[in-house]
């Protein structure tokens, strides 16, 4: 039975999820292990859906913050974790079973989908902006805050396991096992080993000129995507030695052909594809690009949405990818008008569209 109703279609190529939350879409993120789609807004909502192959959608639950819901993530397990839980008769273990989420009551929650108890599992002392699950050691929530600290915990104890003081606000975060990777509000990225996770690996200044809005671990761990809201993206890697790979492009601009003065738009979210690793930007122009860093090429760019692109999400196979048009804050309260689209997206991924291009 669905609590939100089924999905429309409004164009021959994506489906738009019905009743969406009715405030601004601040996060979204697919399930490790099936087509279920956690959607985090500021109306307080952490929303639930299955999506079917062809986008039509289900919702399946709902739990609340006590404030705007900033970020949203699942619990999974890396293969070689799953094969020493298999060698241990672990079976009880399961993973994609549960929602993690931050917001600006300053708390994380979790969310059992099997019972539909939601939990506190984390507090802070502003908001929680990120959380992000680190596939080790059983699983780790770890918690990155406005009050300039990340916190790691274990979900068995009440108290965090390890703490991490930062230079600034944590405004962006993400974790491939080894590899964290944090961005604060003065352009500072630092770079965690997991294996050492209470000491900074390494501090970077952002090659962007602009403030960081999204940091994105590439699928491999080597390395990760920024970016800014000067409609740039830099891509750098961890090893020194692949230091001659970074590199960074200008997108979401537009010229305007009477002035030919240049818009330019924040760069909202950056995904990975599982598969090829090519990845997806995603603009407050609208826009939704797919790009294949190694040839550096743009592969294709999706029609533009009347509001701005606020995040992104592939499936775990690659062949679906969620986008919400939201209001993104970026002018402020003024800019939050009544008639502001609030819609999920889904998009049918053609391995055309994300499959990497010879290089020249």
């Amino acid at each position: 039975m669905s609590i939100f109703s089924t999905a429309s279609t409004t164009d021959v190529k994506d489906t738009e999820l019905v009743d969406p939350p009715n405030d601004s879409i601040s996060c979204i993120s697919f399930s490790p292990v099936a087509d279920y789609l956690a959607v985090g807004s500021w109306n307080h909502e952490v929303r639930i859906y299955e999506i079917g192959p062809q986008g039509q959608s289900q919702g399946k639950a709902m739990f609340k913050h006590d404030g705007p819901v900033l970020s949203v993530c699942w619990n999974k397990v890396r293969f070689s974790s799953r094969r020493l839980l298999r060698f241990l008769n672990l079976d009880g273990f399961q993973e994609g079973n549960k929602v993690f989420s931050g917001g600006m009551d300053k708390t994380a929650r979790m969310f059992d989908l099997q019972t539909g108890q939601t939990t506190q599992v984390a507090a802070h002392d502003d908001a929680v902006k990120c959380v992000r699950w680190v596939d080790a050691q059983g699983g780790i929530l770890a918690t990155g805050s406005w009050d300039k600290t990340i916190k790691y915990w274990d979900l068995r104890q009440p108290s965090p396991i390890a703490k991490v003081d930062l230079p600034e606000r944590c405004f962006t975060m993400d974790v491939v096992y080894p590899l964290l990777v944090v961005g604060t509000a003065d352009r500072q990225v630092l770079v965690y080993d997991l294996n050492n996770p209470t000491t900074v690996f390494r501090t970077i200044t952002s090659p962007l000129k602009w403030q960081t809005r999204v940091v994105s671990c590439f699928p491999t761990g080597k390395g990760f995507g920024m970016g800014s809201i000067e409609g740039r993206v830099a891509m750098q890697y961890i090893d020194e030695k692949e230091a001659s790979n970074n590199f960074s492009f200008r997108c979401h601009r537009k010229e305007q052909s009477v002035t030919r003065n240049t818009d330019i738009y924040s760069v909202n979210d950056i995904s990975f594809h599982p598969v090829h690793g090519t990845f997806s930007t995603a603009g407050a122009d609208g826009v939704v690009s797919f790009w294949d860093g190694d040839s550096k090429t743009r592969l294709k760019s999706l029609d533009a949405a009347p509001a701005p692109i606020t995040c992104t999400a592939f499936n775990k196979t690659g062949s679906l990818l969620a986008y919400a048009v939201s209001y993104d804050w970026s002018k402020g309260h003024t800019g939050m008008t009544p008639n502001h689209p609030n819609k999920i997206m889904i998009h049918l991924v053609k391995d055309d569209e994300v499959k990497r291009r010879a290089r020249k």
